[in-house]
């Protein structure tokens, strides 16, 4: 089944897949993404504390931060579990447009995670958080945002 749009609906704990057939008809639920691992705290996803270090002078202990913290490990492994899924759909010919909407930090994540011609078919991006919508409040959202 062929969609002329595809428009993903992300949050941190997960997402919705929407799709419309064609320009003009309706927007429906394709498919729901669960991550419930984004609702988890830091200490929830590591509990070991940070290295620590000697300064060469003076030999005072401090802790040595991480680079990324492990909440911001896992949403960027969750945008790139989207972003794949984005490419299946495309290789598969499921859609001609995508529209992504997230949170700006979401959609950042998002964006940086797909593949370049899967990037050409995003037609629109919303910078909004649109995920705690039910479902059919979202769509009328959505429609409103998405008319051409």
């Amino acid at each position: 089944m062929s969609a002329d749009t595809l428009v993903l609906v992300a949050h941190r704990a997960g997402a919705r897949l929407l799709t419309r057939l064609r320009r003009g008809a309706p927007l429906a639920l394709l498919e729901e993404i669960a991550h419930p691992e984004g609702r988890l705290r830091e200490h929830d996803l590591d509990s070991d504390a940070g290295g620590r270090v000697f300064d060469r002078q003076g030999g005072q202990r401090h802790a040595v931060a991480p680079e990324h913290s492990a909440t911001e490990h896992m949403a960027e492994v969750f945008a790139s579990t989207l972003a794949e899924r984005l490419r299946d759909a495309r290789l598969r010919g499921e859609c001609g447009r995508i529209v992504l909407v997230a949170d700006p930090r979401s959609l950042g994540r998002i964006r940086a995670a797909l593949d370049d011609a899967t990037a050409a078919l995003v037609t629109k991006s919303i910078d909004k958080d649109l995920a705690m919508l039910a479902t059919a409040e979202l769509i009328a959202t959505l429609e409103e945002n998405l008319e051409e």
